[in-house]
């Protein structure tokens, strides 16, 4: 066993062996404290009993006769410091006296004995009677306990840890379904999901989860099989032209016309500079650039008016302003009927640029759609309204087309922080 469950089991047997520790050290105190009270308590009765039996006859301190000779060596009665009743061993004699001539109600133990002394009121006389409890029993009942705690405790710890393994195998068994699954559907069946239904532990909810992830990374696999499919078919247009041009020039004698050849040798590049833009695009703490110039940039020779304020600053490079506005243009010329114009103006969210131009506009059933890839209108150029989402969504930059009566797409740049 290693790894995660291992560490669960040992620290479930490190915490229930500190437990066990706590509670076997409390339980042999409180017993310590138990049987403390229960000989003090037997030593308390006898001296009581012994003092009950004590009288006066004629001015002389005596005991009642006792049939029982036991109490002779458990008990001994001084009077005046004088021992009148009781043998005490030698191996006492000294504390026994030593308790009797204080004359005070004391205890002391003296290897495993406990002596206890209890004065005795008589009118002119000083009476003490001195007891023995032997603790024997109570030590031994002390050390019985302290073993069966012992073991009962290293049991504890035992069924904690298997508890702790079983448990944690069990619960860890769905991880292991989980990835055993994983690794079958990526073989098999991609598609597939955990479908664990209604989380009812942090399992099912790491399953719920995961599932959404999956959907997630399947949807962005699939946009980007779009993505490929459409920037495939617009690389291969101008490759097809320049193909059937050569092809033509060949069969026909006659040399190939270079503007042909620069036109779509264009378009390549334009295909290829914005796919590289979209790919490496970032964001770094402090870029800013003018709007105007930026844009100015983008319509790079275009016939579309620009009504963009000076000064306007925003919070990205100008490659990456192009690299959104250049797609727009071209979709804008394409369908406008005479003009195509750019308009800026600050908004809370940021600064909002439009490309508007009188074509028919979108379709409001479509608009929603116009930025998924492979979703065309009439003869494409470039990498079309996909990348630009792309690239919008890459930069944190908003971009919606609008279903106005005419073309018109919003784009949302950053503001850049003001600096203090």
């Amino acid at each position: 066993m290693t790894g995660f469950p291992a560490r669960v089991v040992a620290l479930t047997v490190l915490i229930a062996t500190a437990v066990v520790a706590v509670l076997v050290v409390v339980s042999h105190v409180l017993l310590s404290r138990v049987t403390e009270a229960d000989s003090t308590n037997l030593a308390r009765t006898r001296a009581e009993a012994v003092a009950g039996s004590v009288t006066v006859d004629h001015g002389r301190v005596v005991l009642a006769e006792n049939d029982s000779e036991s109490l002779d060596n458990v008990s001994w009665v001084y009077s005046d410091g004088q021992l009148i009743d009781g043998n005490v061993p030698g191996s006492v004699l000294d504390r026994v006296e030593a308790l009797a001539d204080s004359g005070q109600a004391r205890t002391t133990t003296i290897d495993n004995t406990l002596l206890y002394a209890q004065p005795v009121p008589l009118d002119g006389h000083r009476v003490v009677v001195v007891v023995r409890v032997d603790l024997t029993p109570y030590e031994t009942s002390e050390r019985r306990n302290a073993v069966l705690s012992l073991i009962l405790g290293g049991l504890t710890i035992l069924l904690a840890g298997l508890v702790a393994y079983f448990v944690v195998r069990r619960a860890l068994r769905v991880v292991h379904e989980m990835a055993a699954l994983a690794d079958d559907w990526g073989e098999h069946e991609p598609g597939r999901r955990f479908d664990l239904g209604t989380p009812r532990d942090e399992f099912g909810e790491l399953g719920r989860t995961l599932d959404g992830l999956l959907d997630r990374v399947e949807t962005a696999l699939a946009d980007e099989r779009r993505l490929t499919d459409e920037i495939a078919h617009e690389l291969r247009t101008p490759l097809t032209v320049l193909r059937g041009e050569a092809q033509l020039a060949q069969l026909s004698g006659r040399q190939l016309a270079p503007q042909v050849v620069l036109h779509e040798v264009d378009r390549l590049n334009t295909a290829v500079t914005t796919i590289l833009r979209a790919a490496r695009t970032r964001i770094d703490a402090g870029t800013r650039c003018d709007l105007r110039a930026a844009t100015r940039q983008a319509i790079a020779g275009r016939r579309v008016d620009l009504a963009v304020p000076a000064d306007l600053d925003v919070a990205v490079a100008a490659e990456l302003v192009v690299a959104v506005l250049s797609p727009l243009l071209d979709n804008g010329l394409r369908h406008a009927s005479s003009r195509v114009w750019v308009t800026a103006r600050t908004e809370p969210e940021g600064v909002v640029i439009n490309v508007l131009d009188d074509g028919p506009g979108f379709d409001p059933a479509e608009v929603d759609r116009v930025f998924d890839a492979g979703v065309t209108a009439g003869s494409g150029h470039g990498l079309g309204l996909a990348v630009v989402r792309r690239l919008a969504a890459s930069a944190g930059v908003g971009v919606r087309a609008i279903a106005g009566g005419h073309g018109s797409v919003e784009v949302t740049f950053p503001a850049p922080v003001a600096t203090p």
